[in-house]
């Protein structure tokens, strides 16, 4: 583990590799599981704020138990998280017609009908961020549906903080992310 500023940082993230590989997994992670998807407390706001936008982009039972759950839940850990379907798969998600799961929220932001991606939590997969009162943890999450997308990352040799970059950036900011790059460099030469 090191820290950058007010972070700790996990080296598993520099040290491991990952492109996820939705040919393999069908975007399991998406539907596996005991839980929602993590929402932190300004995205609340944000899934009241597109639910009527996102709405046609949805599955009708995604609609339903979004309609009798609400937007988001408080998870059994007293967190924020996305509702489910059935105690499934998130609410949020639709298929393709191959069987992928695809997110609604994303297929809205990427049509140009809302400008927000979706859950940071969900852009940031496989890696997970817990805070805490004065630091904030940042980790790799190993889950075996993403075994393929381990070995499609050291096949590419992507690291996992390569993958994710976009959403580093979009969680800790520009200048959190070059730090990493640097340690990141720094810990490989080691």
């Amino acid at each position: 583990m090191f820290q950058l500023g007010k972070t700790i940082v996990s080296e598993e993230i520099i040290e491991n590799d990952f492109v996820c590989n939705l040919n393999a997994c069908k975007g399991a992670c998406c539907v596996d599981g005991n839980a929602g998807a993590p929402v932190e407390d300004d995205e609340t706001t944000i899934l009241a704020d597109i639910y009527e936008t996102v709405k046609p982009f949805l599955r009708p039972e995604g609609i339903a138990a979004i309609e009798e759950q609400g937007t988001y839940i408080k998870g059994e850990d007293g967190e924020w998280e996305t509702p489910l379907v059935n105690g499934s798969e998130c609410a949020y998600v639709t298929f393709s017609k191959n069987g992928t799961a695809k997110c609604a929220i994303e297929e809205a932001y990427n049509q140009g009908a809302i400008n927000w991606k979706k859950p940071v939590s969900c852009h940031l997969y496989p890696v997970r961020v817990r805070e805490y009162t004065q630091l904030t943890a940042v980790n790799y999450h190993r889950w075996e549906i993403c075994d393929a997308a381990c070995s499609l990352g050291q096949e590419l040799q992507v690291p996992i903080y390569k993958f994710v970059k976009e959403a580093l950036i979009r969680k800790f900011g520009l200048d959190w992310y070059e730090q990493l790059e640097q340690v990141a460099k720094e810990h490989l030469r080691q």
